[in-house]
C-alpha cells in the first residue's frame, strides 16, 4: 500500500455512469450475473437510495462499494430471500453492502478491503447495528476475513452463486480496528479519507461530549477560546449557576481545592430528599448521571439479560448495555413522521415480550418528546412483574413542575427515576446526579459507590442549586422563549428546513433529502464558529440529516441562525 495516491469518497454525479459501465463490464461480460445489453450499462431500481463510496488511485477510478441504508425501504436480497425466514433484525438499523467491484488492474491492490472498511464505516457513522451482504463464492474469503459471518443460505443468481452474510457492526469495528489496526494507523496518513467521519473509530464506540469540547485545549491551554465559539452541540445550560452556588464556590476557592469531601455525601443526600420530598434512604447520588448508569446498570443486568431501548435515545444506554455488559438490547422505533411521539399502546404490546429492563428517557434526549407522567405510571403499573425501568428525567424539569416519578419510584419496586443535576442546574462541569429508588435498590447503589465520589465544590453547588427553586424556574422560563426564537430564526433560515421544537433545551434541525447533509452541515458551521450535533451515528431514523441544535442566549441563537442560513444557502 505504501506509496499510493489513494482517496476514498463519496460518489458524485460523475462517477454514476462509471459505475454502471464497470458493473456491466464484471457482473454481465465478465461473470454472466446479468444479461449483456448494446448500452453496455448495467443499473438497477435501488440506485436512487443506495450510496457508493469510490476508491481512485492516483486521480483514477479503481473500484466501488454500494450501500443500502434501512430508509430506502427495501434491500437487493429481498429479490431472493424472505428476511424473516434467516433471523435477519428488523429493528431498522439494517444495512446492506452489496456491489464491491474493482477494475480487473487493480484488483489484489487496497481498494477492495479499503472499500469494505470504509462501507463499514459509513454505516456506523449513519447509525447503522447490523449488515448483511451477499458474498460471491469465489471471493467469500476478503468477506470473511473483515468479520462477517457465514449463514449457510445459498443464493444463485445468473451464473454466479453467493452466500448470505451477516455481521454486527459494533463486533466488525472492533475486528477491524483489533486485527487490521497497525495497518490502518500507517496508511491514514497517506490516504485523502473524503467521508466527512473519522477513518479510525473513537477509543470506546460511544461518542461523548461535543466537538466544541477541544476548544479548552488538550491539556486546558485554550481556556479562553472556548468563548470564541458557539457550543450548541453540547446540552450544557446557558445561563449560570444560581447566584448562591456562585458566591458558595466562590469563597476560599483554595480550601476547596485542598479539602476531602464528605466521603458518602450525606449533606447531599438529605438535601435531595428534602427538596425531592422523599426519604434520604431511597436515594443514591454519583458524579453525573453516566456514574449512576454504570454503576447501577451492573446489578441488574448480566450478558444474559435482555433489554429494550427507545430508539432514537441517549446513546450511552446502548453502549453499556450492548458493549459494556454485553446482553441484548432490542429497539423500540421512534418515527419522525410520527412526531417522534412514544406510542404507548405499542409500547404496551412490545412489553409482553418480557424485558429485564426498559429504558425511558422523559423528555427523550434527543427528539425531545415528553410522555404525561400518568400515561407513564400506567405503563409501570400494567407491566409484566419481572420487568424493571429505568427512567431517565434529565431534562423533566424544562416540561414543568410536578411531572416527575420519583414519589412513585420510591415506592413502586420496579422502578428507578435517575435525575441528572448537571444540565437542569448549570453545573456540567461538577457533576452530580442522583436516583430514586427503592431504599434497598438504592442501599445497594450505594454499597457500590466509593468514598468520595463527588468532589467538595460538586456536593457544594448541588447543595445550594436545590436551595434555590425560584431561581432556576425562571431561567427554564426563558429557555422556552429562547427556544421558540432560535426555532422561528431557523425557519427562515431556509424554505425546505424542518424544525422540530422539543420540550428541553435544544431542537432538532432535519436537511431536506437532496442536498447539504448533516455532516456537511456541521463542517460549514463549525468553520464559522459554531457547533452543531450530527446525530447520524445515533440512529439510522435520522437518515444522515438531522442535526440537534441547544439553545443558547440570545446574541449566540443569533450566530446559530445566521451560520445555517449561509451554509445551506451557499
Amino acid at each position: 500500500m505504501g506509496g499510493t495516491d489513494l482517496e476514498i469518497r463519496m460518489a458524485t454525479d460523475g462517477d454514476r455512469a462509471w459505475i454502471h459501465r464497470l458493473r456491466h463490464e464484471v457482473y454481465a461480460r465478465e461473470l454472466g450475473q446479468h444479461p449483456t445489453n448494446e448500452q453496455g450499462v448495467l443499473a438497477d431500481a435501488l440506485d436512487e437510495a443506495n450510496v457508493y463510496l469510490v476508491a481512485a488511485h492516483g486521480g483514477e477510478r479503481s473500484g466501488f462499494v454500494s450501500v443500502t441504508p434501512p430508509w430506502a425501504g427495501r434491500y437487493a436480497i429481498d429479490k431472493y430471500l424472505r428476511r424473516d425466514d434467516h433471523g435477519l433484525p428488523g429493528d431498522g438499523g439494517l444495512f446492506e453492502i452489496r456491489i464491491l467491484t474493482v477494475e480487473p488492474g487493480r484488483r489484489g491492490s487496497s481498494a477492495a478491503p479499503l472499500l469494505m472498511y470504509a462501507a463499514l464505516r459509513w454505516t456506523a457513522a449513519h447509525g447503522g447495528r447490523h449488515v448483511v451482504a451477499l458474498g460471491r463464492a469465489g471471493i467469500l474469503g476478503m468477506y470473511l476475513a473483515a468479520g462477517l459471518s457465514r449463514t449457510g443460505v445459498p443464493v444463485r443468481s445468473g451464473a454466479v452463486d453467493f452466500e448470505l452474510l451477516t455481521g454486527d457492526v459494533a463486533a466488525l469495528t472492533e475486528h477491524a480496528v483489533t486485527r487490521y489496526g497497525g495497518m490502518l494507523r500507517t496508511l491514514e496518513p497517506r490516504l485523502r479519507w473524503r467521508l466527512g467521519f473519522p477513518f479510525l473509530p473513537g477509543a470506546d464506540g460511544c461518542e461523548h461530549g461535543g466537538a466544541s469540547v477541544g476548544a479548552l485545549g488538550h491539556r486546558f491551554d485554550t481556556l479562553a477560546a472556548h468563548g470564541d465559539v458557539v457550543p450548541a452541540d453540547v446540552l450544557d445550560a446557558w445561563f449560570p449557576p444560581a447566584p448562591g452556588v456562585l458566591d458558595a464556590l466562590g469563597r476560599h476557592p483554595d480550601r476547596l481545592a485542598r479539602t476531602s469531601p464528605p466521603a458518602t455525601a450525606d449533606g447531599l443526600i438529605e438535601q435531595v430528599a428534602e427538596s425531592r420530598g422523599i426519604p434520604a434512604a431511597a436515594v443514591a447520588v454519583g458524579a453525573g448521571s453516566s456514574d449512576l448508569i454504570f454503576r447501577a446498570f451492573r446489578g441488574l443486568l448480566t450478558p444474559a439479560s435482555k433489554v429494550l431501548l427507545l430508539d432514537p435515545a441517549y446513546g450511552e444506554y446502548g453502549h453499556v448495555t450492548e458493549r459494556v455488559i454485553g446482553c441484548r438490547a432490542d429497539r423500540f422505533p421512534l418515527r419522525r413522521a410520527d412526531g417522534w411521539r412514544v406510542d404507548l399502546d405499542r409500547l404496551q404490546d412490545v412489553l409482553r415480550r418480557r424485558y429485564d429492563l426498559v429504558v425511558i428517557v422523559n423528555p427523550n434526549n434527543p427528539t425531545g418528546v415528553h410522555v404525561e407522567p400518568g400515561d407513564l405510571r400506567r405503563i409501570l403499573e400494567t407491566a409484566p412483574g419481572e420487568t424493571r425501568f429505568w427512567i431517565d428525567e434529565a431534562y423533566l424539569e424544562y416540561s414543568g413542575e410536578g411531572r416527575s416519578l420519583e414519589s412513585f419510584a420510591v415506592a413502586s419496586g420496579n422502578t428507578v427515576v435517575c435525575k441528572s443535576l448537571s444540565k437542569m442546574y448549570a453545573l456540567s462541569g461538577l457533576r452530580a446526579a442522583y436516583l430514586a429508588a427503592s431504599p434497598g435498590f438504592a442501599a445497594e447503589t450505594r454499597r457500590w459507590t466509593p468514598p468520595w465520589a463527588l468532589g467538595l465544590p460538586a456536593q457544594i453547588a448541588a447543595v445550594h442549586a436545590l436551595r434555590d427553586p425560584g431561581y432556576y424556574a425562571t431561567r427554564w422560563s426563558q429557555t422556552h422563549e429562547l427556544r421558540a426564537g432560535l426555532a422561528a430564526d431557523l425557519r427562515s433560515a431556509g424554505p425546505d428546513l424542518h424544525i422540530h421544537e422539543s420540550t428541553g433545551n435544544f431542537l432538532l434541525l432535519t436537511l431536506p433529502p437532496h442536498g447539504v447533509d448533516a455532516a456537511g452541515l456541521v463542517r460549514a458551521c463549525r468553520r464559522r464558529g459554531v457547533y452543531l450535533r450530527d446525530l447520524s451515528a445515533l440512529s439510522p431514523a435520522f437518515e444522515g440529516r438531522t442535526v440537534r441544535i441547544a439553545v443558547r442566549d440570545a446574541a449566540a441563537n443569533t450566530r446559530i441562525a445566521t451560520a445555517v442560513a449561509e451554509s445551506v444557502g451557499g
